[in-house]
């Protein structure tokens, strides 16, 4: 089958980390063709403007030069040609992130997003793209790792052709390239790959052994088969880094090189790091399905050219968020103690902040673009996660559905109406449709739960739901700037603290604040975010809960800091910790809900 658009991409210098890439339009359009690069990658909701990074663009007919033109920031148009019009380009790569593309001599990765122009008028043609490795002998051992569809690749190392039907597929599967370990395994009859690149000691079976089990909890949930042929996780590790992005056979993923399972690990032995990292595989596997496919209608199809807003957002991250640690209990790798642990952790995260009292799940969806995505010093006072208080928003929505229903139906009940939906129609979900769903699949009318969960500042009425199932929530005091909540087996509460109401980080002369929080001390007394504490009382500043810990609630303390280059002095009266803290006790024989 013949092809509108070709392209190869070749690491073309790894030191200065450029890639080239030639792309060629086989009948391009007669009053000159139109290129365009993505303003965004879906999954990651902000204009990242990828044309950038490409720092030089040329057009040709055969081998006469053709003129090419800029029309705005991601868009060119080439002059009109008879016959095919090749265009040649270098995109610089040095994004670690899952979003963007990077190379160097150890390492390639790229999403399409980044890499590939679309040709107007020919994005629905089928397009094959031409993956090539560097030149040396140093590049000898570099293989190729993605779910794209092969055409003619080497058996052994990947490189070669590969076909996608259209250019929304193409930029669906991103590439790593490198000297990379690979682990395989089968979820329900369906091929999965682990490839891992970076330094490292761990045990990949292990790992593949527990991903396999989260994998094949999710298909089954959803009801087999699959909706892809094969799947692909492309994990890089290093230090202090974390994140993810589905795509609809694989997904790229960045964590820190701790969190892999340690070689030797005991059965059922699972670390807080090796947990995270079992959260972020489950969370970006989901996606398969809640995102991927189901879909808001603005999503369907991406515009890849300017913001598609959508007030959704809470139920396909949020949801995705409550379900990717429910899969790690139901597929029986942490116990309900475990999970009410994360639980408890989410919970006082989103408590603890004040942007909760101003901004809707709704308007934290819609605002995705302006403000989740581009966050400072004050995010915690003026916006709430659609990630984590939807996470909440789930919980509740699956309790309150449990308790209506007697325990016959739940948000599974929902998720599983939801997928039917699209697999009979395969359309995105209208701005109230999800809610349609929701009140259709489980009869119950949902409109005033809807209204205060999702578009009032309420508090979700969490202890309340949670006692439906016997589980207990008690908000406490913190027992140390470490504490972000937990399951006990009793709850007590502990005696307040003084505080200054910050979020503080280490710093070379002393304790910078990070952030400040609202009607905090450190805000009354004219502290900002930025501020270096130098001293407290006359004594040089290192750790401030040390410090603060040998003053009472109410005390006033002399505090110097530096602004910028300048030394202030505050007096600060301090303040008590107050109940923002969740500890959650579960009885023998509650909670029943986890598991099913």
């Amino acid at each position: 089958m013949s092809t509108s658009v070709r392209y190869r991409i070749v690491p073309l210098d790894p030191h200065a980390h450029l890639f080239d890439i030639e792309m060629t339009v086989a009948r391009p359009a007669a009053a000159g063709q139109v290129l365009r690069l993505p303003a965004w990658i879906p999954g990651s909701y902000m204009i990242r403007e990828f044309s950038r990074h490409i720092v030089q663009i040329e057009a040709f007919a055969g081998k006469k030069a053709v003129a090419i033109s800029k029309l705005d920031k991601h868009s060119w148009q080439a002059a009109p040609v008879k016959g095919e019009l090749t265009i040649r380009y270098q995109v610089y790569a040095f994004d670690l992130s899952v979003r963007g593309a990077y190379l160097d001599a150890q390492r390639g990765f790229y999403n399409g997003t980044s890499v590939f122009l679309a040709a107007d008028g020919f994005e629905s043609d089928a397009c094959e793209v031409d993956i090539q490795p560097p030149a040396g002998k140093a590049y000898d051992r570099w293989q190729v790792a993605t779910s794209l569809a092969a055409v003619d690749t080497h058996k052994k190392t990947g490189f070669g052709r590969y076909r996608a039907a259209n250019y929304d597929e193409l930029i669906d599967h991103p590439v790593e390239l490198g000297e990379f370990e690979r682990v395989r395994f089968t979820a329900c009859g369906v091929p999965h790959e682990f490839v891992v690149s970076g330094r490292y000691r761990a045990d990949l079976k292990r790992l593949a052994a527990d991903t396999q089990r989260i994998c094949e909890w999710q298909i089954r949930f959803f009801g087999e088969p699959a909706p892809f042929d094969r799947y692909v996780f492309m994990l890089f590790v290093g230090a202090d880094i974390y994140g993810g992005l589905e795509h609809r056979a694989s997904t790229a993923l960045v964590a820190n090189r701790d969190d892999l399972p340690a070689p030797g690990l005991a059965d059922g032995e699972i670390g807080d790091g090796y947990l995270r990292l079992l959260g972020l595989i489950s969370h970006e596997y989901f996606h398969s399905w809640n995102v991927k496919r189901m879909k808001p209608a603005v999503f369907t199809p991406y515009d890849l050219n300017r913001e598609g807003h959508t007030t959704l957002l809470w139920a396909f991250e949020g949801i995705t968020s409550y379900y990717d640690d429910l899969a790690l209990v139901r597929s029986g790798l942490i116990d309900d103690k475990r999970y009410l642990g994360l639980l408890a952790k989410t919970i006082t995260g989103v408590l603890r902040g004040n942007g909760r009292t101003k901004q809707t799940l709704a308007d934290s969806s819609f605002d995705a673009w302006t403000k989740y995505y581009r966050q400072d010093e004050n995010s915690p006072n003026s916006i709430v996660s659609y990630y984590t208080k939807g996470s909440l928003a789930a919980l509740a929505l699956d309790l309150h559905i449990r308790h209506e229903t007697g325990g016959a139906k739940s948000l599974d009940t929902v998720m599983l109406a939801l997928w039917q939906k699209w697999l009979a129609d395969g359309q995105g979900l209208a701005e109230g449709e999800w809610e349609q769903v929701a009140e259709q699949a489980t009869g119950l009318k949902l409109r005033k739960f809807f209204d205060k969960a999702i578009r009032s500042t309420q508090d979700l009425p969490l202890a309340e739901l949670l006692a439906t199932q016997g589980v207990s929530l008690q908000m406490v005091p913190s027992e140390s700037a470490a504490d972000s909540g937990s399951v006990v087996d009793s709850i007590q509460p502990a005696p307040s603290r003084p505080t200054l109401g910050v979020k503080a980080a280490a710093d070379a002369q002393g304790v910078r604040l990070a952030q400040v929080l609202d009607g905090g001390a450190a805000q009354a007394a004219g502290l900002s975010a930025g501020d270096v504490i130098v001293a407290i009382e006359g004594l040089k500043a290192v750790d401030l809960d040390k410090a603060l810990a040998r003053h009472k609630v109410g005390d006033s303390v002399k505090i110097h800091a530096f602004r910028r280059d300048e030394l202030l002095s505050f007096k600060v009266k301090l303040q008590g910790t107050v109940a923002d803290t969740c500890r959650l006790c579960l009885p023998a024989g509650a909670g029943g809900w986890i598991k099913s």
